[in-house]
């Protein structure tokens, strides 16, 4: 008699767990591109019609990525830490969702400043011609700080400085803007939950999934 306690496992079981792991390695992919600069890999992760809809950026994926060439040549290094990858699938289309921290070093004033802003990332992804690549990269934003890179400096930065901005993401807002980077104010932000929901509805719908 076995002593193997476990059911085998059902194909269809292995074909999801294949397609979970090909959706969870091409998200990795995309973000390590960007933080590495592989500009034409971090491309072929979307499909030619992909949308992106992040702070500084709205329109075709591809676009996109030409934009953060040209967004990293002029000095802003954003360098992304990344939590696990959540994947839901159903049929051709799959939704995966994972928290990150997005890093950029800059200076304002003369003091060199770490922004550090918290959100949530969601990729829509579907298999075309037997391959699954990247339909929409979208973010609601949570909250972010700023903080000296050198400790003991004092941050030159005022409430007044960033009155203006969502109270989700008015550090990046602003250090943006430094850099010449216009960012909207309607985006999905937990300071409006109502916009958080609205977006989560509108990406597993496509899917066809519940949020």
């Amino acid at each position: 008699m076995s002593g193997n306690k476990f059911a085998a496992a059902t194909p269809e079981s292995i074909a999801l767990a294949a397609h979970t792991s090909a959706i969870t390695q091409l998200v990795l992919a995309e973000r390590e591109c960007r933080d590495l600069g592989r500009w034409d890999r971090m491309k072929a992760c979307f499909h030619d019609d992909a949308v992106v809809r992040i702070s500084w950026f709205q329109g075709n994926a591809h676009d996109f990525v030409d934009g953060s060439r040209e967004m990293a040549l002029r000095g802003v290094l954003a360098k992304h830490r990344l939590g696990p990858v959540s994947v839901r699938i159903n049929g051709m289309q799959a939704v995966a969702t994972l928290a990150v921290i997005i890093d950029i070093p800059s200076r304002v004033r003369g003091v060199d400043l770490m922004l550090s802003s918290h959100a949530r990332v969601f990729y829509r992804a579907q298999m075309r011609r037997g391959e699954w690549r990247l339909s929409s990269f979208e973010v609601f934003y949570m909250r972010d700080e700023l903080a000296a890179q050198i400790p003991g400096e004092a941050v030159p930065v005022s409430a007044a400085d960033v009155a203006g901005y969502r109270g989700s993401y008015r550090f990046l807002s602003f250090v943006l803007a430094q850099g010449g980077f216009s960012v909207r104010d309607d985006l999905a932000g937990e300071d409006r939950p109502e916009t958080v929901d609205a977006l989560c509805r509108e990406i597993y719908g496509w899917a066809g999934l519940e949020p």
